[in-house]
């Protein structure tokens, strides 16, 4: 089994797959391949339907989300998949019969303004990690970058001058332009002048030593600033969901939003519209002229 998931991340890293796609592989079959252990099932070959029925059935039991559910089964539906068009076993296709976990569509709230103006304001200014962490966090809500986009960011790909941040690989390797405005621009700026080395293949995010700051690293400093305000300590993709939403209400179309997102579909785009409509259907009800009108 493990043999066989070895040469499965092989092919993924032959197809030029991304570092973080990668890895997202190797959880999903890990959780697998940890399943399979434990119910004595050594071989590929041996996995029938029935298996994967009530492999889904334990994710669900042990404390993975429906969505989490539905992103393991995906990487594990992809390692079967190659695996039958790689070996091609007679007679064997487990996947046939098997209907996917359903994934909720559970409308979740976006990260509140007044947090984050909160952690906004409890960074120490003047000081090189309050200066540093205010900039990240103007630059995720400005931009609804994705953490590892703006883990990835060097010095040269945010324009302070016009504001054009270019995301080189985003997800799936794809490209694009985002853009920030002028308090983030100034927040970064206060933030260079801590720097000593700003050439352009720097990274953007460092330590005070120098070195790059880590995917972890950004994460920690978010939660510092939560708890320096006193709020709770949000989850990353809430700031890119803050961005959709707010932006949304502000009047952007979907087409632009679904650009600035980076999604190849607009599914995702339309969910975040939903919310948006909700609101406009609760501010009707409040403030309706017909349902106001004195009888």
């Amino acid at each position: 089994m493990s043999l066989a998931v070895s040469d499965f991340i092989l092919d993924r890293q032959a197809r030029n797959y991304t570092p973080s796609t990668l890895r997202w592989y190797r959880r999903c079959t890990a959780i697998w391949c940890d399943y399979l252990r434990a119910q004595n099932i050594p071989r590929v070959e041996d996995v029938t339907p029935t298996h994967i029925r009530r492999f889904i059935i334990h994710l669900n039991e042990h404390g993975h989300s429906p969505g989490g559910v539905v992103t393991i089964f995906t990487g594990v539906k992809a390692f079967l998949r190659w695996y039958a068009d790689e070996y091609s076993p007679p007679g064997w296709n487990p996947l046939a019969k098997v209907k996917p976990p359903k994934r909720t569509r559970e409308r979740l709230a976006p990260l509140a303004l007044d947090h984050f103006n909160a952690m906004v304001d409890s960074c120490p200014r003047r000081t090189f990690r309050g200066d540093r962490d205010r900039a990240i966090l103007l630059l995720l809500l400005n931009t609804g970058l994705r953490h590892q986009e703006l883990t990835d960011l060097a010095v040269g790909d945010v324009d302070p001058i016009n504001g054009q941040v270019v995301v080189r690989m985003g997800k799936g390797r794809k490209g694009r332009a985002v853009f920030i405005g002028a308090r983030t621009r100034r927040a970064l700026l206060a933030y260079y002048r801590h720097r000593d080395q700003l050439d352009d293949d720097a990274p953007l995010w460092v330590k005070s030593d120098g070195k790059k700051l880590t995917k972890a690293g950004i994460r920690q400093s978010v939660r510092r600033a939560a708890q320096r305000a006193g709020v709770d300590e949000p989850g990353m993709h809430e700031f890119r969901r803050a961005f959709a939403i707010n932006s949304l209400r502000n009047g952007m179309d979907v087409a632009t939003l679904q650009r600035l997102l980076g999604h190849s579909s607009i599914e995702v785009v339309n969910r975040y519209l939903a919310l948006v409509e909700d609101d406009l259907r609760a501010a009707h009800s409040k403030y309706g002229v017909v349902d106001n009108l004195k009888s």
